[in-house]
């Protein structure tokens, strides 16, 4: 899809959650955060604090790239690095969104003017995707992709990628959203083969091991 928005209410569109009834929690995470687990602790805390949703952060590092938990108008949220309006003003955000996200489905679908039986309506769920959708902001990038003829013959042509991005619910006035401060083995993301080194010389990956074990 376009943009990691659209992951959950996919999940509302395509039935799968309406197959799980007894769900009541979830846990949201990107790939590339591969310290994240399904940490009991952190489910206690985000069920004892009622909110709809609980977003990870961890400390910032310079090689963090994304969004940070930041005060607008008053109100925490997290903010995307392609909303600031200049790129040094990331690194001004003392906290870095690692975008694990624990979810209260209940509270979650009233967001979305939905209850578990309407679930079952795929007309009334798609319509109340688009109203959120609708009030959700849409990023442009611009990106260029490569393409290879062979022969040493390539060429390099200019694309526009549409997003919406989950962390952007929390700007949702309807939205009770909370921020969990989390070790960096479990927050970090790895983005870039370069990370690597850093990642296993820090104990991140000794970390991820001990999960696995």
């Amino acid at each position: 899809p376009v943009g990691h928005w659209f992951e959950i209410p996919n999940l509302l569109r395509n039935g799968t959650l309406a197959r799980l009834p007894g769900v009541r929690w979830l846990m949201l995470h990107n790939i590339d955060t591969v310290g994240a687990d399904l940490d009991p602790a952190l489910l206690g805390l985000h069920i004892a604090g009622g909110s709809t949703l609980s977003f990870e952060v961890t400390t910032r590092r310079l090689e963090d790239r994304g969004g940070g938990l930041a005060r607008v108008n008053g109100r925490p949220r997290l903010v995307e690095g392609l909303a600031m309006p200049r790129e040094e003003d990331e690194f001004r955000l003392s906290y870095y969104n690692s975008m694990t996200t624990w979810i209260d489905v209940e509270k979650l679908l009233e967001v979305f003017g939905l209850s578990r039986a309407d679930l079952h309506d795929a007309d009334k769920v798609a319509s109340g995707i688009r109203a959120v959708a609708a009030r959700m902001p849409t990023y442009i990038t611009l990106k260029e992709v490569k393409k290879r003829w062979g022969h040493g013959q390539e060429d390099v042509f200019p694309v526009a990628q549409f997003e919406k991005l989950w962390s952007d619910m929390t700007a949702l006035p309807e939205v009770d959203s909370r921020f969990i401060v989390v070790p960096r083995a479990r927050g970090q993301q790895l983005k870039d083969i370069a990370q690597l080194d850093g990642w296993l010389r820090d104990g991140s990956a000794a970390y991820v091991e001990s999960l696995c074990d």
